[in-house]
């Protein structure tokens, strides 16, 4: 009997590892996750951890660009329904901001999960900017513009605020900036 994976096996082992991974850095910290945490949450022994990522490193990068791509198609879908500017605009900003922003507002360590996203992966992170800003300028046109919006967006999260308050703010950016 052969002890080689599917495809498929294969996929579910990694997406639980990533799922188990990411509660344990958003509760826990980087610093603090230790791969047994990881491997217990996901049932999967640290041989098998090894077998689908080298490091704890691997892994982390793994789940940051998880999540990053699994935005990707939503944003993409809103970009080409019927809309103003503007209604574009804010539901990229509610796929790519909003939603992750009140999915992690209860993590305990997620800031400083996002401070190690920049130190230990930041080409995932570089890709990420890359990316939103050509969603950005794909709806408001000049390339300037888009890059000052997201500045913009960046400094409206710089006290980790509500969700709430976060949102009315890119509304107000988004008003702005998609006339």
């Amino acid at each position: 009997m052969s002890s080689k994976l599917t495809p498929t096996d294969e996929a579910a082992r990694r997406t639980a590892i990533l799922t188990a991974a990411s509660w344990c850095f958003l509760h826990f910290g980087y610093g603090k996750t230790s791969l047994e945490d990881i491997g217990r949450r996901a049932q999967i022994s640290r041989p098998l951890l090894y077998r689908t990522f080298k490091n704890k490193e691997d892994i982390f990068a793994a789940v940051f660009a998880d999540m990053f791509e699994r935005q990707y198609p939503a944003v993409e879908r809103a970009l080409e329904t019927p809309g103003s500017k503007a209604e574009r605009l804010m539901a990229a900003c509610e796929i790519l901001l909003l939603a992750p922003w009140a999915e992690l507002a209860a993590a305990p360590m997620a800031a400083e999960c996002f401070e190690a996203c920049s130190r230990l992966a930041p080409e995932i992170e570089a890709a990420r900017d890359k990316r939103m800003l050509r969603y950005v300028q794909s709806i408001l046109g000049a390339k300037p513009l888009a890059e000052v919006f997201l500045l913009a967006l960046e400094g409206l999260q710089s006290d980790l605020p509500p969700v709430a308050t976060l949102r009315r703010r890119v509304q107000l950016l988004v008003d702005r900036f998609a006339r």
